[in-house]
C-alpha cells in the first residue's frame, strides 16, 4: 500500500532514457545523469543540456537539497488527485545542482518554507513503480 499517495493517482511510463532513473528509485536510489564534462543535470535525457555531449553515465545523489520553490494545490488538478488536496509541489534544489519537482510530505503546508533542508523519502506505489518525495530533513 503506498504511503503517501492515492492509489488513483496516474503513475509515470518510464522511456528507454528515464528507464535507469526508475530503476533506481525502485531501489530507493536517487539517480542524476552527468556527462563526461562533468555537468549533472535532472530530467533524464539523451544529451547534457549544458554541452551536449551523448557520453552520459548515472551517478547517485545524496537525496539531500533545499526548497528553493513551492506551491500549494488546494484544488485538484484532475480528479485522480481529489483525495490528496491539500499538498505541497515542490521545486527542491540538489547538493548535486539540479533542480527537481516533487512532493513535500510530512510537513503541514503552512509550516513550509524557502530555504528549509529536504531529504528524498521513497514511496513503493506498486511492485514496478517508486517515486521519489521529500521530507524535511531529520524526520
Amino acid at each position: 500500500m503506498p504511503k503517501y499517495r492515492t492509489t488513483t493517482e496516474p503513475l509515470p511510463v518510464p522511456t528507454p532514457v528515464t528507464q535507469p532513473f526508475w530503476d533506481g528509485t525502485r531501489e530507493h536510489r536517487l539517480l542524476l545523469q552527468r556527462c563526461d564534462a562533468g555537468h549533472v543535470f535532472f530530467y533524464p535525457r539523451s544529451h547534457c543540456p549544458r554541452c551536449l555531449s551523448n557520453r552520459l553515465e548515472w551517478v547517485e545523489a545524496s537525496g539531500r537539497g533545499t526548497l528553493y520553490s513551492y506551491t500549494i494545490a488546494r484544488r485538484p488538478t484532475s480528479p485522480d488527485f481529489e483525495q490528496d488536496v491539500p499538498f505541497v509541489i515542490a521545486v527542491v534544489e540538489l547538493e548535486e545542482g539540479p533542480r527537481m519537482t516533487s512532493r513535500l510530505v510530512e510537513v503541514e503546508p503552512g509550516e513550509v518554507r524557502i530555504g528549509m533542508r529536504l531529504e528524498v523519502v521513497f514511496d513503493d506505489v506498486t511492485d514496478a513503480v517508486t517515486l521519489p518525495y521529500f521530507r524535511p530533513a531529520g524526520t
